[in-house]
C-alpha cells in the first residue's frame, strides 16, 4: 500500500504512483450537465411564449402600430353618389284649395290668386270648415289625403315653408287643402319657392364626412 493511501482504504482507493482517488462517480456531471440545459430550455419557451403574448395585446408590434397610423390618416372628402331624383307632380299639377280660418276678409281669395300665377290649380275657394275656423294660431296647415305626403303635400309646402303637414287617410282624391291661419303674413318670396322646389325635386348630394385624427 502507498504512503498516500489514507488508514483503512484500500482497494478500489488504492492510490498508486502521484493521482488522488475520485471521490464521487464522474456520471453526476453529466446529470448536472443534462439539467442545466433543460433549464435553459424551459426559460427559453418561457421567453418566446412572453413575447407572443406580448405581440398578441399590442396588435402585433411596431408593424401593427405602422398599420394603424396608416389608418388613421385623414381621407380626403369625397362627394357622395348623387341621390336620384324626387319623384313629386309638378305645381301645375296640384289642384289646392285655398280656406281662410281667419278674421281677415279676401285673404283665401289673394292668396288663390297668387298660387294660380304660381302655376297651382286652385279647387275651392272660401272659408275654412269648423274644425278649423278661428281655430289655426300658425301662418297655416296643409291637409291632403296619406299619399300626398310625399308628394303634393311637399311641393304645396314650398310656398308656405311654415305651414303645418297634416293628411287625412279617410280622404278622397288628390285634392290638397291650404288653410290659412292667424300667423299668415303672405306666401314665400317666389324666388325662394322656385328654390325649394328645385331643391326638392333635385336635391344636392351630401359630401363624405372625413375621417378623424387618432
Amino acid at each position: 500500500m502507498s504512503m498516500l493511501t489514507p488508514p483503512g482504504m484500500g482497494g478500489q482507493y488504492k492510490i498508486t504512483g502521484d493521482k488522488y482517488p475520485r471521490m464521487r462517480p464522474a456520471r453526476r456531471r453529466g446529470r448536472l450537465a443534462l439539467a442545466g440545459v433543460a433549464c435553459a430550455a424551459v426559460l427559453g419557451a418561457l421567453g418566446w411564449g412572453t413575447l407572443q403574448l406580448i405581440d398578441v395585446f399590442t396588435g402585433g408590434g411596431a408593424a401593427s402600430a405602422a398599420g394603424a397610423a396608416a389608418d388613421c390618416r385623414v381621407a380626403p372628402a369625397r362627394a357622395s353618389a348623387s341621390p336620384a331624383a324626387v319623384a313629386v307632380p309638378k305645381p301645375a299639377q296640384v289642384t289646392v284649395n285655398v280656406l281662410n280660418a281667419t278674421t281677415r276678409k279676401g285673404l283665401a281669395q289673394q292668396t288663390a290668386d297668387e298660387l294660380k300665377k304660381r302655376g297651382f290649380r286652385i279647387g275651392d275657394v272660401g272659408n275654412a270648415p269648423a274644425e278649423f275656423d278661428k281655430k289655426v294660431a300658425g301662418s297655416g296647415v296643409l291637409l291632403g289625403p296619406t299619399a300626398a305626403l310625399k308628394g303634393s303635400l311637399p311641393v304645396l309646402g314650398t310656398q308656405l315653408p311654415a305651414a303645418e303637414r297634416r293628411t287625412d287617410a279617410a280622404r278622397k282624391g288628390a285634392t290638397v287643402d291650404l288653410i290659412i291661419g292667424d300667423g299668415f303674413k303672405g306666401l314665400a318670396k317666389q324666388a325662394d319657392a322656385d328654390a325649394a322646389l328645385v331643391r326638392l325635386t333635385a336635391p344636392q348630394p351630401t359630401p363624405a364626412a372625413k375621417k378623424k385624427d387618432c
